[in-house]
């Protein structure tokens, strides 16, 4: 079976020792909108805030988010295969950027994780993905800090990122947004950060 993506160029590969090969995509809207729809779709992605889209208003979004030089889009891949959606966003181009006082070199990222197999475990999957995330933001694209934005009510999300090094700000509600090709609603929001040193030293 050949590699659907083998053909798009990478961003950023790694390989990282134990997980494998990450390869770091810019999303094609329109070829990855099917994929997308089903992650969004689940109950467990309620927090990403695309539940009840079609995967025609799923790639419209992409779409549009296509268009902004402030927020990107891309997939992850895993020794080939979808593991990840990866969104960065200049904080001061977000709404998150009227909750916290930005920083020169401050990115905002969010992550949604590919479904894992039921009933097979994936012990240190998440740590090895987030690590090479990380690696592409903070040394690819040379920023200092990280900021996500995870919904208080996510636990699992927040909890993730703190295993990960990251350090608690405050929980801020970001303002609703509502525009003609964008609408969302108000958040109550956990921050957190992870610097370049935290992550990698130096």
């Amino acid at each position: 079976m050949s590699d659907p993506y083998a053909s798009r160029t990478a961003v950023h590969e790694q390989t990282v020792d134990g997980f494998g090969a990450v390869r770091v995509l810019p999303l094609d809207p329109a070829a990855d909108a099917p994929l997308l729809h089903r992650w969004v779709s689940e109950e467990r992605a309620v927090f990403w805030g695309m539940n009840g889209l079609t995967a025609q208003q799923v790639a419209e979004v992409y779409a549009h988010m296509d268009t902004l030089d402030t927020h990107h889009a891309y997939l992850v891949l895993k020794d080939g295969e979808p593991a990840a959606l990866l969104q960065t966003y200049e904080p001061e181009a977000d709404r998150v950027g009227d909750c916290y006082p930005v920083e020169p070199g401050d990115i905002g990222v969010h992550l949604l994780l590919a479904p894992a197999d039921a009933g097979r475990p994936r012990p240190g999957w998440t740590s090895a993905l987030v690590s090479a995330v990380a690696a592409y933001v903070l040394l690819g694209l040379d920023r200092k800090r990280v900021v996500v934005d995870p919904d208080v009510a996510n636990e699992k999300a927040v909890a993730r990122f703190l295993r990960q090094g990251f350090t608690a700000g405050p929980e801020v509600v970001l303002p609703e947004i509502d525009l003609p090709d964008v609408h969302l609603p108000e958040k109550k929001a956990q921050l957190a950060f992870l610097t370049r040193e935290v992550a990698f030293g130096g």
